[in-house]
């Protein structure tokens, strides 16, 4: 059965003067998206609940980080037994709970006091909100930016709180949209979808998960509306919007 030695020596392969041309050309730079789309296609895997998919999937993401440490590796920066040593330690030392003497109720002191050890680990971050990934999807960046002001008091109490907070955001946003001024309209509108985020976190919902739920099931049923237009021998563009709605609405009982 291969390990993780065989891969790494293939790709060490791949990367030599005997090796494919196109993966000796490549810089972390370059495949830096790959990296991200291979991520997506995991989620999507989960989503999906497809093992098959996923354990091809997470393949392709293990490629990618032996990958990048080889080429870490080819310019004396670390190697990869570095990357899963520095991960081991990181572990042990955060699950003292586990592997130390310490001792946690439930999964919330856990949190906790991770957070706690993380701070005495990275005492150069200044800001309480410092440490969220700046290319992280807007909607997860949000959640993350909430969580973090939230951990020091800066938050709503109540869900209600945060609904009256959207409904005074909706109300800028519609003034905004009577003064035509297009700087003000992107404004409040991203004043609109943070407000909503935090009312998906105080309702304990992923907004990011919801965003992608939605997505999903509007594309099964404009798919359906589709269908049946082209089954009535139409184009879309020949439908009415009457028609398409009737089919939308028969969509809503047709597909998940």
């Amino acid at each position: 059965m291969e390990s993780i030695d065989e891969l790494r020596s293939i790709v060490a392969k791949l990367r030599s003067p005997e090796g494919c041309p196109w993966d000796q050309e490549q810089t972390h730079e370059s495949i830096r998206s790959q990296l991200l789309e291979e991520c997506y296609e995991v989620l999507e895997a989960i989503d999906e609940k497809d093992d098959s998919m996923l354990c091809e999937e997470l393949g392709d993401v293990l490629l990618h980080i032996v990958f990048h440490a080889q080429l870490a590796e080819e310019r004396n920066a670390f190697e990869l037994d570095q990357v899963i040593g520095k991960i081991c330690e990181k572990l042990i030392r955060r699950h003292p709970h586990v592997f130390g003497n310490d001792s946690c109720t439930d999964a919330n002191e856990v949190l906790q006091k991770w957070d706690e050890l993380k701070k005495k680990e990275k005492p150069e971050r200044e800001s309480t909100l410092d440490g969220v990934p700046p290319n992280l999807p807007a909607l997860m960046q949000a959640q993350e930016i909430q969580k973090k002001a939230s951990k020091v008091g800066f938050d709503w109490s109540d869900p209600k709180d945060v609904i009256k907070k959207a409904r005074e955001e909706l109300s800028e946003l519609e003034s905004a949209i009577e003064s035509s001024v297009s700087d003000d309209i992107r404004e409040e509108l991203g004043d609109v979808l943070f407000s909503f985020v935090n009312l998906a976190r105080h309702l304990k919902v992923d907004a990011e998960q919801a965003c992608r739920d939605t997505n999903r099931k509007f594309n099964n049923r404009f798919r359906y509306v589709e269908k049946q237009i082209k089954q009535q021998g139409k184009l879309m563009s020949e439908a009415s919007l009457e028609e398409m709605e009737a089919f939308w609405q028969e969509a809503k009982t047709q597909t998940p």
